[in-house]
């Protein structure tokens, strides 16, 4: 039996440990998790909707393609120039001469500026040629410089798109290198290509080419008018390798250059082709 003196200090102790004990089952209370709660948790979970993996559709589907624009193939060495029609004179080149299963799109003067045809540009990577008239970009040379990011190239189409056949070389010269001029200042490029409004010119014109430090003279054998439907200037209707395509502005049909675009990258698949940059060729 304890001495007296020790009961009390004995009770204290005994009193501290019930009440850790105590404590010690509350917290294993806590933790634990009630087998029928745990088995309506997996239940819930097992019921929980399907949520389906989003992917991006693929981009050549967003813009109405069915099968993916194979790149153009990598040029190694560029065909033989054009046959030129004097010394010191820029050629004539309507479709290139090349055995690469490619087309070029070229889009004139400027007045149509959606920015859905930048971004089409962007996801599919078209190498496209743009032939600039001042008088009809006016104030959106912006819309031109996206494009110019995104991979376009911007070429030469004149100040004002007069037709220069017949004019006087010193007329024609001023709306040649004017624009020259003006196209190098808004995009740190100068040019290489010219394109004559409306497919014309003369001697003059190509004088005048030269003299503003312009490499080739471009004109087209397919052009894509506002109803989407491709003409021909010469030879078979029908898209064939090197073929130079020419893309109408500005035209009031309904077709937007998003669509027509569509409708021209459609029919170059159908004949096996793809799009080509025009600048890696001449």
């Amino acid at each position: 039996m304890l001495p007296r003196a020790l009961a009390p200090r004995r009770a204290r102790v005994l009193t501290l440990v019930a009440g850790l004990l105590g404590l010690a089952l509350l917290a294993g209370c806590a933790q634990s998790v009630d087998p029928i709660e745990r088995l309506s948790k997996k239940a819930a979970q097992r019921v929980r909707p399907h949520e389906p993996a989003t992917s991006a559709e693929p981009a050549y589907r967003r813009w109405g393609l069915a099968l993916p624009l194979p790149p153009a193939p990598r040029v190694r060495a560029r065909p033989p120039a054009a046959r030129t029609a004097g010394p010191g004179l820029p050629p004539v080149v309507d479709r290139v001469r090349t055995r690469d299963r490619v087309v070029f799109l070229t889009y004139d003067d400027g007045a149509e500026q959606d920015p859905r045809f930048v971004d089409m540009v962007r996801e599919l990577r078209l190498p496209v040629s743009l032939f600039l008239t001042d008088s009809v970009v006016g104030p959106g040379y912006g819309h031109f410089a996206r494009l110019q990011a995104v991979g376009a190239r911007v070429q030469n189409h004149t100040l004002d798109h007069p037709a220069l056949r017949g004019l006087p070389y010193a007329g024609q010269r001023a709306e040649i290198c004017g624009q020259q001029d003006k196209l190098t200042s808004r995009f740190g490029i100068r040019p290489r290509f010219f394109r004559p409004p409306y497919g014309t010119y003369d001697t003059n014109t190509l004088r005048a080419a030269a003299d503003c430090g312009l490499s080739a003279v471009v004109r087209w054998r397919a052009s894509l008018e506002g109803g989407g439907t491709l003409t021909y200037t010469y030879g078979e209707p029908r898209l064939r390798p090197g073929d130079i395509v020419s893309v109408a502005s500005g035209e009031s049909t309904g077709l937007t250059l998003v669509k027509r675009t569509t409708r021209l990258l459609r029919e170059t698949q159908e004949r096996g082709l793809t799009v080509g940059r025009l600048e890696d060729y001449l």
